[in-house]
């Protein structure tokens, strides 16, 4: 893309864009301008759209990512090359809500204790420990942790928004064990062998591993650690407005959708019709 490229990334500065999301769009845009070879400015908003199509029909890719090229392709028209005409024309798929998965503390302590690995396991108790990301478990830095006030400070999270978290008494247990241990050096509580954060990647093997040790019959992700903190503060009865702080969302929408997984109390409730007057047995001869 050359000077369209450095334009781009320059608007996406401009934003105060997060790296993440600049590296995604600039991806997306390149292999559209693969796609077609030649310059996005001579494409149209059909082109667009035939090569939206062929993500979906060719590539198989799901509505989530068809999502950020689309957000991605409006920036780079809207934006950059300013042909807001072919931004408007661009529709974004509707992704379905699907419940998020979720463990039962016994499940997490299961998973937990069948971590063999002490830097791995106290990356996934932070994660469930604190309601974390595991981008955001994974980025944290020793001055992050304060004992004194019992928080952690996660530094420029989704959004670019700092929040701080709940730092639990037995978290702060794990992560001093884990230190007298490991001793890390440089400012990562979790480094890799070159001083970086541990990549994503390698707690994705991680948590395949033990799952094949430890069956479940659930879809298991890394973010169900964040899920399941969710779930059961709002079964513990924490009011949902705290959760919200705690997990940085921006919307009480967002948070609400935990609701959705919090069956446990169901029992009880007292269904309108329990508080009706019996009704009188119909006769087999009515």
């Amino acid at each position: 893309m050359g000077a369209i490229r450095d334009r781009m990334l320059a608007e996406l500065e401009l934003r105060g864009m997060a790296a993440k999301t600049k590296k995604s769009y600039l991806l997306c845009c390149r292999t559209l301008v693969s796609h077609f070879m030649k310059s996005p400015e001579l494409l149209t908003v059909e082109d667009v759209k035939t090569f939206l199509l062929y993500l979906i029909r060719g590539r198989g890719v799901g509505p989530s990512s068809v999502r950020v090229h689309v957000s991605a392709f409006r920036f780079l028209f809207r934006d950059v090359l300013k042909m807001p005409e072919v931004a408007q024309a661009l529709p974004l798929p509707r992704v379905p809500k699907t419940l998020p998965d979720v463990l039962s503390r016994e499940e997490v302590q299961q998973l937990l204790s069948s971590v063999q690995s002490l830097i791995h396991r106290t990356i996934l108790i932070a994660a469930y420990g604190a309601g974390l990301r595991i981008s955001e478990a994974l980025h944290l830095q020793v001055q992050d942790i304060d004992s004194k006030r019992m928080v952690i400070h996660i530094r420029r999270a989704k959004g670019g928004k700092d929040r701080f978290v709940l730092l639990s008494p037995q978290l702060l247990t794990a992560l001093r064990h884990y230190w007298r241990e490991r001793r890390p050096p440089g400012p990562y509580l979790f480094p890799s062998r070159t001083g970086q954060p541990i990549h994503i990647d390698v707690l994705r093997r991680v948590l395949r591993a033990t799952l094949a040790g430890v069956p479940l019959k659930k879809r298991v992700t890394l973010h169900s650690f964040r899920h399941s903190f969710a779930t059961h503060l709002l079964e513990d009865g924490t009011d949902i407005r705290v959760i919200q702080a705690l997990l940085g969302h921006a919307t009480l929408t967002t948070t609400a959708h935990y609701t959705r997984v919090d069956s446990r109390n169901f029992s009880k409730v007292t269904g309108p019709f329990d508080l009706l007057p019996a009704l009188q047995p119909v006769s087999r001869t009515r």
